[in-house]
C-alpha cells in the first residue's frame, strides 16, 4: 500500500543516517544522538506489537491446551484440542466450545436435538438447532457406534457456513439405512454446546474448518490524513535536498565535496522529524481511549485504532434501515384475506371467532373461515422455539417477524406451546384444546428464496399440508389467480409496513409420496445437491391456496429523526440502503426525514434497452434544481445503471441531498461503497449496520461503524467502531471525529515546525561559520530536543478542545468545515513554515545584536531561548484551559532547568549565574514568540473562527 511503503521509506531513511555514524569522516557527534531516538521509535513499534503478538500467543495457547474426552471402543481419553485429528469421535459438554468442525452422532436428548451458540462464528446470538443421525441416536449405548458400521462422507472443506454436503449409510442388525447429511447436522468450530451433552466425529481441523477459512487478514484501513501528512514529508524531504544543495553550492568546489555534502544533508535531517510517526500513533491510541471511556456516551468500542481523526471528515453516510435506522422490533399491524382487512382496531374480531369454534368446526360463515385457517397457518408456518419460563412463554428465533407473527397468534387464539425438530403443538384458547401436528419437513428462509416453506401432518386427522410463506414478489407467481394481493401489497408498503404473503396446499399421499422420493434423491445427491433440491421444493410450490398477506411494522430507533436532522445540517449525505419494496421504504424515509414536504423525489425507473439508462439518469441530474432533492434507486435497476453509467451515477450521489436503495442485496450495498470510493476519492464513506447483511459494506468503507442490535455481534466486530445504536453515532463524528481530526492537524504541523526550525538554527549556523560541517548544538541538546525538553507539552496538545460536546452537537452545521479538510493543507503548512523561519533567524540573529558571540554563551542562550520559545507556541495553539497542558509545560521546564545546572560540560554555569543570561533569554523569547500571540490576538478581535463565535 502506498501509505506502508511511504512510511517504511522514512524508516530507511533514519536508518541510513543511523549507520552512517558508523563512518567516522561522516559522524556529527555522538552515536547516541542518532540511534537514541531511532531506538525509541523501533522499541515503542516492537514493544507495542511484541505485547499484542504476546496476548495473541496467549489466547491461542490457551485455546490449544483445552482438553476434551476423545471417545475410543475402550472407553475416554484425554486429548488436548491442538491434537484432535480428523475421525475421532469426541464427547462435548455443556458451555464447551467446539474445538474442530464435527457431525452430530448422538445427543443425550432423547429427540436427538441439541441447541449451539453461533455469535463467534456468524454473529447472530439466537439458538441454532443441530440434529443428530437418527440412526445412531436409537442406539441404546454409546458404544454401538463401533458396531453400526457407519459409513459417512463429507465433502471438501469450503468457507460456506450455510451450506454442508454429505451421506451416511449405516448398517446395524442387518438394517441398511442411509441419510442425507446438511448443515443442520454439523457442528461448526468456535460454536458453543447450549446444554446437555453430545458426541461428534470429527471432519475438518485447523485451516480446513468453516471458521479459519472465514477468517481474512484484517484489512489494514489508511485515513486520509495520513495520507496528506506523507504528502508534507515528501515536501520536508525535497527542502532537505535544496538546503543541502544550496549551502554545498554556496561553498564552492572542493576535493571533499561528496563528504561536505552528506555531512550537511545529516544535519539538517533534522527537518524531517522521526518522532513525528510516534506522536502520531500515541494520538491515535489517546483519541481511541477517549471515545471507549466517554461518559456521556457508554458502551462505543474502537476496534480499529489507527483511523480515529476520518470520523471528522465523514462525506457519505450508508446506512442499513432495518436494526440500525429501526429497532427491528416488529409488531403486527394487520391482517388481509381479501375480502377483508383486519388491523389493530379490529383484532378483537379475529378473537371472538377463535373463540367460537375449535379445531373440530365446520365453519360455514366464509369469511370467519379463511381467518381462522390463515391465523392457524401463520401458527405452523415458522421456525420458533418456545421457551416456557415459569408461568410464562417466550419465543426464540432468529428473525423479529417471526416472532411478532406467533406474539400474534397467541393474543387472538392460537398459542405454540412446544416444538421440537419433528413435531410441535397448538393451543386453542377456545377451549384449551392442544393440537399435535409432525413436521415432515421444513424449508428454511434464504436471501435467494426470499421464502419459507413446511410440511406438517394433523396427527389426529393424518391431513399433510405445505405451507408458505415469502415476499409478495416471489409468491404473487406461486399462488392462484387473485385480484387483489398486488394492490393491498402496496398499499400496506405505503403505510410503512413489512409484507408477508401466505399460501398452502392440502397434499394427498400421492403428491406427498411423489414428492418425498424426488427430495429424498435429491438430498443423497453429492453432485449439484442444492440445485436439484430446489427443483423438488418448487414441484410443490405451484397453484398454491392464497391465504393471507400480513403487514408487521417495525419501530424507529430513539432520536433517529434527531440525529438524521443533524447529519444533514452537518452536510454528510446519507443513503439509505434497504431490503424493502419502494413503498416501504419511501414510508420509513418520510418517517426518519430522509423525504421532507418540499422534498423533490426522482425514481429510477427500470428499462429494457441499456441506451436508456444514461438518458435517464442525466435527465434526472439536470432536472435536480432545488437543494433538497431525494434519488431513489430500486435494487432491480441498479446493476444496469452500475455497468453502463457508473459515473453518472456517482454523480447523482454527490448532487443528492440523500439516497434510497430499495431491494438492495448486500453485494449491491458493498458496490454503493466501492462506486463512491472510485469517483470521488476525497470523500471519506462511513457505513453503518447491524447484521451479517452489512458486513461487506462496513468492511469496503474508509470507516465502519456497527450497531450491536438483536441480529448478533456480526456487523459490531467487522466494524471500525462499534455503538449501541444510529443516535450515537452524532457525539461519535461530531464531538470524537472532530478534536480527532483538528487536534492531529495541529499535532502533527507542530512537530513538523519544530524541526524545521532547529533545521533553520543549522543552516544559518553553517553559513556564518565559512560552511563548517559541525551541529549548531552538542549532540546531547540535539537529542533532548525532542525527547526531554518538550515531548509532554507538545502531546499535550491532542487533550485540547475548542468547544465542549454539547456546542459540537448543537451547531451540527460546524462539521462541513472539517469535511473540506481545511486543518491541513499546504497553505496551513507554509504558515507554520514561515513562523519556524521568522523565529530561527529572531534566535540566532538576536543573539548577534544583544552580545558577542561565544559558542559556549551562545548555546546556552539560544537553546534556552528555543525551549522556552516551543512551550510557548504550545500555549499559542491551545484554545481552552487543560491541566494536562498545565502539568506538561510545568515537567518540560523542569526538567531543562535542572540540566541547566547538571551539564556543567555543556552551559556555562559562570552565564547562567549571570545577569546577562535571562535578559538576552528572555528577549529572545519574547522576539520570537510576540508575533504569535499578537496575530492570534488580531484573528480572534477581527476575524474569530466559527468556534470562538459559538462560545
Amino acid at each position: 500500500m502506498y501509505y506502508l511503503n511511504n512510511s517504511n521509506f522514512f524508516k530507511l531513511f533514519f536508518l541510513c543516517i543511523a549507520i552512517s555514524q558508523f563512518i567516522e569522516a561522516l559522524r556529527i557527534g555522538s552515536l547516541i544522538a542518532y540511534w537514541g531516538p531511532l531506538g525509541f521509535v523501533l522499541s515503542v513499534t516492537l514493544i507495542r506489537e511484541g505485547y499484542e503478538d504476546f496476548l495473541r500467543f496467549l489466547r491461542d495457547r490457551k485455546v490449544n491446551q483445552q482438553e476434551y474426552k476423545q471417545f475410543l471402543s475402550t472407553g475416554y481419553q484425554t486429548v488436548l484440542s491442538k491434537d484432535i485429528q480428523v475421525g475421532d469421535i469426541i464427547l462435548l459438554h455443556k458451555n464447551q466450545r467446539i474445538p474442530a468442525d464435527v457431525i452430530l452422532l448422538r445427543t443425550s436428548e432423547p429427540s436427538g436435538g441439541c441447541f449451539i451458540r453461533t455469535d463467534q462464528l456468524d454473529g447472530e446470538t439466537d439458538w441454532k438447532l443441530r440434529l443428530a443421525i437418527p440412526a445412531l441416536q436409537e442406539l441404546h449405548k454409546d458404544k454401538e457406534i463401533f458396531d453400526s458400521k457407519c459409513e459417512i462422507y463429507a465433502e471438501a472443506p469450503h468457507k460456506d457456513i450455510y451450506n454442508f454436503i454429505g451421506t451416511c449409510r449405516s448398517t446395524y442388525e442387518n438394517r441398511y439405512i442411509e441419510y442425507s447429511l446438511s448443515v443442520e447436522n454439523i457442528l461448526w468450530a468456535t460454536t458453543t454446546l447450549t446444554a446437555g451433552t453430545a458426541i461428534g466425529l470429527v471432519i475438518y481441523t485447523g485451516k480446513e474448518t468453516r471458521s479459519e477459512m472465514n477468517c481474512s487478514s484484517p484489512q489494514c484501513k489508511v485515513g486520509l490524513l495520513d495520507l496528506e501528512i506523507n504528502q508534507l514529508t515528501k515536501y520536508l524531504f525535497l527542502l532537505l535536498l535544496v538546503a543541502t544543495i544550496a549551502l554545498e553550492s554556496m561553498k564552492g568546489y572542493t576535493p571533499s565535496w561528496p563528504r561536505d555534502t552528506m555531512r550537511f544533508a545529516l544535519l539538517l535531517s533534522y527537518v524531517i522529524p522521526i518522532s513525528l510517526r510516534v506522536n502520531l500513533e500515541m494520538a491515535k491510541l489517546y483519541y481511541s481511549y477517549t471515545i471507549s471511556h466517554d461518559k456521556q456516551t457508554k458502551n462505543m468500542k474502537v476496534r480499529t485504532s489507527s483511523i480515529p481523526e476520518e470520523l471528522g471528515r465523514i462525506s457519505f453516510l450508508l446506512t442499513d434501515k432495518t436494526g440500525t435506522l429501526t429497532k427491528n422490533e416488529m409488531q403486527f399491524r394487520k391482517l388481509h384475506i381479501g375480502s377483508i382487512s383486519v388491523n389493530n382496531d379490529s383484532f378483537d374480531f379475529v378473537d371472538e371467532i377463535f373463540k367460537a369454534y375449535s379445531p373440530d368446526t365446520n365453519i360455514r360463515n366464509p369469511i370467519h373461515s379463511r381467518i381462522y385457517y390463515a391465523v392457524e397457518a401463520l401458527a405452523l408456518c415458522h421456525n420458533v422455539t418456545p421457551i416456557k419460563e415459569k408461568d410464562s412463554i417466550n419465543y426464540q428465533a432468529s428473525s423479529p417477524d417471526e416472532i411478532a407473527l406467533v406474539e400474534w397468534t397467541q393474543e387472538v387464539g392460537i398459542t405454540l406451546i412446544s416444538r421440537d425438530f419433528d413435531s410441535m403443538s397448538l393451543k386453542f384458547n377456545n377451549q384449551d384444546i392442544i393440537q399435535d401436528y409432525r413436521i415432515l419437513h421444513l424449508f428454511p428462509f434464504t436471501s435467494e428464496r426470499k421464502r419459507m416453506g413446511i410440511i406438517v401432518q394433523n396427527i389426529k386427522t393424518n391431513e399433510k399440508m405445505f405451507i408458505c410463506k415469502g415476499a409478495d414478489t416471489v409468491m404473487s407467481k406461486m399462488v392462484s389467480y387473485n385480484d387483489w394481493l398486488d394492490e393491498e401489497c402496496s398499499n400496506m408498503a405505503r403505510e410503512g409496513l413489512r409484507t408477508l404473503v401466505v399460501a398452502k396446499k392440502i397434499l394427498t399421499q400421492d403428491q406427498y409420496s411423489n414428492f418425498y422420493q424426488k427430495y429424498h434423491q435429491a438430498k443423497m445427491s453429492t453432485h449439484d445437491r442444492n440445485h436439484m433440491v430446489e427443483n423438488a421444493i418448487e414441484s410443490l410450490e405451484e397453484n398454491l391456496q392464497l391465504l393471507c398477506a400480513t403487514g408487521v411494522e417495525d419501530q424507529l430507533q430513539n432520536d433517529v429523526r434527531a440525529s438524521i436532522e443533524s447529519l444533514i445540517q452537518a452536510g454528510i449525505k446519507i443513503c439509505m440502503l434497504t431490503g424493502d419494496k419502494l413503498e416501504t421504504a419511501i414510508c420509513i424515509a418520510q418517517s426518519c426525514g430522509l423525504i421532507k414536504k418540499t422534498s423533490q423525489i426522482f425514481v429510477m425507473s427500470s428499462v429494457e434497452r441499456d441506451e436508456e439508462i444514461i438518458e435517464q439518469l442525466t435527465d434526472i441530474k439536470e432536472k435536480m434544481t432545488i437543494m433538497d432533492s431525494v434519488f431513489i434507486l430500486p435494487g432491480d435497476c441498479f446493476d444496469q445503471c452500475f455497468e453502463y453509467a457508473e459515473n453518472v451515477l456517482a454523480d447523482l450521489f454527490e448532487e443528492s441531498k440523500s439516497v434510497i436503495c430499495c431491494r438492495c442485496s448486500p453485494e449491491q450495498k458493498a458496490k454503493i461503497v466501492t462506486m463512491i470510493k472510485k469517483h470521488k476519492p476525497n470523500a471519506r464513506v462511513a457505513a453503518i449496520g447491524d447484521g451479517g447483511n452489512d458486513v461487506a459494506m462496513i468492511q469496503k468503507a474508509h470507516v465502519g461503524i456497527g450497531i450491536e442490535a438483536k441480529e448478533g455481534k456480526q456487523a459490531s466486530l467487522a466494524a471500525d467502531f462499534a455503538i449501541d445504536e444510529f443516535s450515537n453515532i452524532c457525539p461519535l463524528l461530531m464531538y470524537h471525529g472532530r478534536y480527532a481530526y483538528k487536534q492531529t492537524c495541529i499535532l502533527a504541523q507542530f512537530v513538523m515546525y519544530r524541526g524545521i526550525i532547529l533545521s533553520l538554527l543549522q543552516i544559518i549556523f553553517c553559513h556564518l561559520n565559512q560552511f563548517i560541517t559541525l551541529a549548531v548544538f552538542d549532540s546531547l541538546l540535539m537529542m533532548a530536543y525532542t525527547s526531554i525538553y518538550t515531548p509532554l507539552a507538545v502531546f499535550a496538545i491532542v487533550t485540547d478542545r475548542d468547544m465542549p460536546e454539547k456546542a459540537a452537537l448543537t451547531y451540527s452545521e460546524l462539521y462541513k468545515g472539517l469535511v473540506r479538510g481545511r486543518a491541513l493543507t499546504l497553505k496551513t503548512f507554509l504558515i507554520w513554515l514561515l513562523i519556524a523561519i521568522y523565529q530561527g533567524g529572531a534566535l540566532y540573529y538576536g543573539y548577534l545584536i544583544f552580545q558577542d558571540y561565544d559558542y559556549l554563551h551562545f548555546q546556552t542562550a539560544v537553546y534556552s531561548a528555543l525551549i522556552l520559545t516551543q512551550l510557548l507556541v504550545v500555549i499559542a495553539v491551545f484554545r481552552s484551559f487543560r491541566w494536562a497542558l498545565i502539568a506538561s509545560e510545568i515537567q518540560c521546564l523542569a526538567s531543562y532547568i535542572i540540566s541547566l545546572f547538571i551539564l556543567n560540560d555543556i552551559f556555562d554555569q559562570e552565564y547562567i549565574l549571570s545577569w546577562r543570561f535571562p535578559s538576552v533569554t528572555l528577549s529572545l523569547t519574547l522576539i520570537a514568540i510576540f508575533p504569535v500571540f499578537f496575530v492570534k490576538f488580531l484573528r480572534y478581535r477581527y476575524l474569530p473562527p466559527s468556534s470562538a463565535k459559538v462560545k
